[in-house]
């Protein structure tokens, strides 16, 4: 059996609070491998990403070293909205299982995430196709909604010190020439320098 993360986001730029809540999944699941499945058109955001092929060269710069690690395009060559259920979906009919033998399958998801989980598009069957794994980076317990709280579902908390880091606050600080150098590894921040990305 295999134990399989997959970690979605925009990833624009990825960041040190990516990795360090992808550090701890690996070490408090025993994960396997941790796939990174940057978005295509993300639903539930207006504003459009970065061009794909700069936040894949970003994370392959952050990533290499890991070799658990592996990044999955498939949403970047979707058409139309990006759906976790739809990429749950192929990813696990993609993954060869031995007979007799059955892969656990981890989705890793910030507190905010889980406390909104019910408003994701196919949201109960992805409760039954894997487990939930919610980063705690308050210090306190997750606390699901009412509506997910009436449906049974299994759930790993992944303990991640406390971080107000968001990728739309490196943006912002880029757009005004200020230093990201503590946030991001330094691969990132000298490609995202050579790329002029983010720039007002």
């Amino acid at each position: 059996m295999s134990r399989i993360g997959i970690f979605g986001g925009s990833f624009d730029p990825v960041h040190n609070t990516h990795l360090a809540l992808a550090a701890a999944a690996l070490q408090h699941l025993r994960l396997d491998e941790l796939r990174w499945v940057p978005t295509g058109h993300p639903w539930h955001k207006a504003s459009k990403p970065a061009d794909a092929a700069h936040r894949v060269a970003m994370l392959k710069l952050a990533l290499a070293g890991e070799p658990r690690y592996t990044i999955d395009e498939l949403e970047l060559h979707r058409s139309g909205p990006s759906y976790t259920i739809d990429t749950v979906r192929w990813l696990q009919a993609s993954q060869p299982e031995l007979p007799g033998q059955h892969n656990e399958w981890f989705l890793v998801i910030g507190q905010d995430q889980y406390e909104k989980f019910n408003t994701w598009h196919g949201w109960r069957e992805l409760l039954d196709r894997l487990t939930l794994a919610v980063a705690n980076r308050a210090g306190a317990a997750p606390q699901a909604p009412p509506a997910l709280q009436a449906v049974p579902h299994r759930v790993e908390v992944v303990p991640l010190p406390p971080s107000d880091m968001a990728a739309t606050d490196i943006r912002s600080r880029l757009a005004q020439g200020l230093p990201i150098d503590m946030l991001v590894p330094p691969q990132v921040a000298r490609y995202i320098a050579q790329n002029a990305l983010y720039r007002k």
